[in-house]
């Protein structure tokens, strides 16, 4: 991730928060409330882009489940963002289930891009632009692979191998995902990309075993 996307911070923070979920795992309430700090607003954008304005009540559910069982929870910062971004989106697939309704596939549209402010100037003005609730919108356009794969890698700041583990799917698939996505975002955010800035992007953290690309 380029100096100043999301990844980079979740990464600093990771120390902290790893620090702050053992010290709730021994019951320690404050402790808790640090992690929640910590994930929450990536944990809020990555629902927004599934479940739009329901993302509120869908992460109320998921914290309910993740303090129900975080005793079972073993390992550090970043695994715990994986962990809580999994439950999360099962309990987001679970709410679009009764709602009868699937995740948007279509074409992002054009006029929506009109309210943007822009052009930006590199990539990394445009994937910070996703934090924004219109931004937002625009990913949650995308086809469903894609945005999923952009919003765990950009908002939540998971890494290529641990997006692939909350989705179920090879790391390099993800990888190809987030690929398709932050160039479709690009074309319509205005922003000026190479290859090699999208290559860098998905490939940050995902340095894997040659059979998974």
């Amino acid at each position: 991730m380029g100096q100043g996307g999301e990844p980079r911070r979740a990464q600093a923070d990771d120390g902290e928060l790893g620090a702050a979920v053992a010290r709730a795992r021994d019951g320690d309430e404050a402790a808790f409330a640090v992690a929640y700090r910590i994930v929450q607003p990536g944990l809020l954008g990555y629902l927004r882009g599934i479940v739009g304005d329901d993302a509120e009540d869908v992460a109320s559910d998921a914290w309910l489940e993740i303090a129900r069982d975080l005793g079972r929870f073993k390992g550090d910062g970043a695994g715990f963002r994986g962990w809580t971004a999994t439950i999360a989106r099962h309990r987001a697939l679970d709410h679009l289930r009764r709602r009868r309704v699937r995740p948007r596939t279509t074409a992002l549209e054009q006029d929506a891009v009109t309210d943007l402010p822009g052009p930006y100037s590199t990539h990394d003005q445009a994937l910070e632009s996703l934090s924004t609730q219109h931004a937002l919108e625009l990913v949650r356009g995308l086809p469903q692979d894609q945005a999923e794969a952009v919003l765990l890698r950009v908002v939540v700041g998971l890494d290529g191998p641990a997006a692939a583990r909350v989705l179920g799917k090879r790391p390099g698939a993800v990888r190809t995902a987030a690929h398709r996505g932050l160039r479709r975002l690009a074309r319509r955010l205005a922003v000026t990309v190479t290859d090699e800035e999208v290559e860098e992007e998905v490939s940050d953290g995902d340095r894997g075993a040659p059979g998974d690309r």
